[in-house]
């Protein structure tokens, strides 16, 4: 008989949820960054798109040497997210405090003042695992549509991880009127601007190529009216963060849905090129933005 992968995976993920977390900073990191080089060494697949979403940030005038090097530093942030998440139930709220400065507050606090909803996207950038409680640290709850993983266990268990801090988390492929309520109270919802999970998104340039991109944060902005607001968890050196929130984005409509969109995934690129250009390596994305538009 053979083994049951789906098993396997669920119990690997058990084995090392149950072990990082005894492990302090001063050697997880460290674990982290080795864990980082085996996973380049041994998903030569995956370090293909890796590859090629660098090749498009960095620009054709990169050399391989330089594109290799970026790439090797992106395992490394991808281990070290996985530290940081395996290890999340374990800190406390003051841990978790001491190690975010929040930079661009002023730009949330009078909506969460008011209580209007907005939806807080980001890329898979820099230290997202821990930042992504800074708003629920603030006292605003944050809803995310996130990815369901198979088997059904190891999403729960994974979600398990994500939700220990009062973050919510639903699958994104359930129903999601809980978005719209959530914006209606008043809370944020936290969606990814640089993957397409649903397939559902388009094609627009992004580092000059055209890139197939979600559309589903801009879509709710129109269809509720509420802002946009970008945020970036950048890495320090020191693994602690910088949680750069800019200020909110209103979007205009014009009558033309499908113009209006476009548009606004446009603005949101904009915002996105300035901060992954800054720190291509903590751009930790490894699907293939690119290559699934033709280029």
């Amino acid at each position: 008989m053979g083994l049951d992968q789906s098993l396997l995976s669920y119990s690997l993920y058990r084995l090392i949820g149950a072990v990082l977390p005894h492990i302090p900073p001063q050697q997880g990191y460290p674990l982290a960054n080795l864990s980082g080089e085996l996973l380049y060494l041994l998903t030569p697949k995956q370090r293909e798109r890796v590859r090629d979403n660098i090749r498009h940030v960095l620009g054709a005038d990169a050399s391989d040497a330089q594109i290799e090097r970026v790439v090797r530093q992106v395992y490394r942030h991808i281990a070290a997210n996985y530290y940081d998440l395996f290890r999340l139930p374990t800190l406390s709220l003051e841990e978790i405090r001491s190690l975010v400065t929040l930079v661009g507050w002023e730009h949330i606090a009078p909506l969460a003042e008011k209580k209007q909803g907005f939806i807080l996207t980001t890329a898979h950038f820099g230290g997202f695992e821990i930042v992504a409680q800074a708003c629920v640290l603030q006292g605003v709850p944050v809803v995310v549509p996130a990815e369901h993983l198979r088997p059904e266990r190891l999403y729960r268990y994974i979600a398990g991880l994500r939700m220990s801090k009062g973050l919510r988390l639903i699958p994104i492929d359930g129903p999601l009127l809980e978005l719209f309520r959530a914006l209606r109270r008043g809370e944020a919802v936290g969606l990814a601007a640089d993957r397409d999970i649903t397939n559902t998104g388009l094609i627009i340039d992004f580092f000059g190529a055209p890139a197939h991109l979600p559309r589903g944060h801009v879509d709710l902005a129109l269809r509720t009216g509420a802002p946009i607001v970008v945020g970036f968890a950048y890495r320090r050196p020191d693994h602690t963060f910088l949680a750069h929130l800019e200020p909110p984005l209103y979007l205009e409509q014009s009558g033309d849905r499908e113009r209006d969109v476009r548009i606004g995934v446009q603005k949101i690129v904009s915002i996105m090129e300035r901060h992954i250009a800054s720190h291509p390596e903590q751009w930790v994305l490894t699907y293939p933005l690119w290559r699934k538009a033709g280029q």
